[in-house]
């Protein structure tokens, strides 16, 4: 770890180790938080809901609308605008851009991806594009779990590895994952489980929102399962991978 004015020399020998143990004892530890009522309590309070409303807002934009997260309550319009739809289009040809530039060909894979999903978004109709926004509050939330788990493994020179940045994003995007992916992972054997209501200020739950859209108990914990598989299958992957490759460094 470095402080923000010095440089980011990195060990092999001493990363490795980091990339090899801070993931899983980071996952373990947000998992034991969250089998206790108060860690639960803690997680969903402090470390989880931003993410949750961040993946509504994300989803909004990229289905057309200009949402606006806030803490507990996303603001979304009811119909579509034209800003962030250009605003985006205008990231996403500079992403490619730059990504061909600097000859860097997986910036212009992301670019050409994200500009797939925006496409898939916008010519959806605005109710069906609302159900996606609703989807996207736990979806999202285990989305941005798994890139800032991730982020842990910057590479060297990057601004996420001054001070303790990157362990901090850890703490936090892993204890996103792991507190919304067992929300889910429970409700599999028990459906009352599943977190239907109204929520006081807000109005209907996530869930109960999907429900009235037509989508059953077992398809809705089915798509967060899978999509918390997905995730979690991700976060291995990279971590086998980039754990593997600095102990060649080291060696």
């Amino acid at each position: 770890m470095t402080s923000d004015d010095e440089p980011d020399e990195l060990d092999p020998r001493v990363e490795w180790k980091y990339r090899a143990w801070a993931v899983p004892i980071a996952l373990v530890l947000a998992l034991a938080f969250n089998r206790s009522g108060t860690g639960h309590w803690f997680q969903r309070t402090f470390l989880t809901m931003i993410p949750h409303e961040v993946g509504h807002a994300v989803t909004g934009w990229w289905c057309g609308f200009a949402s606006i997260p806030g803490l507990w309550k996303t603001l979304i319009p009811d119909e579509r605008g034209t800003v962030v739809p250009v605003v985006l289009v205008a990231l996403e040809v500079g992403l490619a851009w730059l990504g061909w530039r600097t000859q860097r060909t997986w910036l212009v894979v992301v670019a050409l991806g994200l500009g797939a999903l925006q496409l898939l978004g916008t010519t959806r109709s605005v109710d069906a594009a609302h159900v996606a926004i609703t989807y996207g509050g736990d979806g999202g939330a285990m989305v941005i779990g798994t890139l800032l788990v991730l982020a842990f493994f910057a590479p060297e020179g990057s601004k996420l590895r001054a001070g303790a940045l990157r362990w901090g994003l850890l703490v936090i995007g892993a204890a996103a994952y792991v507190d919304t992916a067992m929300t889910w992972w429970r409700a599999r054997s028990d459906h009352d489980l599943i977190p239907f209501g109204e929520i006081e200020g807000v109005g209907l739950s996530d869930p109960s929102r999907l429900s009235e859209a037509g989508w059953t108990p077992a398809t809705i914990i089915g798509r967060y399962v899978t999509l918390a598989g997905l995730c979690l299958a991700t976060i291995v992957g990279v971590w086998a991978w980039q754990t593997w490759q600095m102990r060649q460094r080291a060696r």
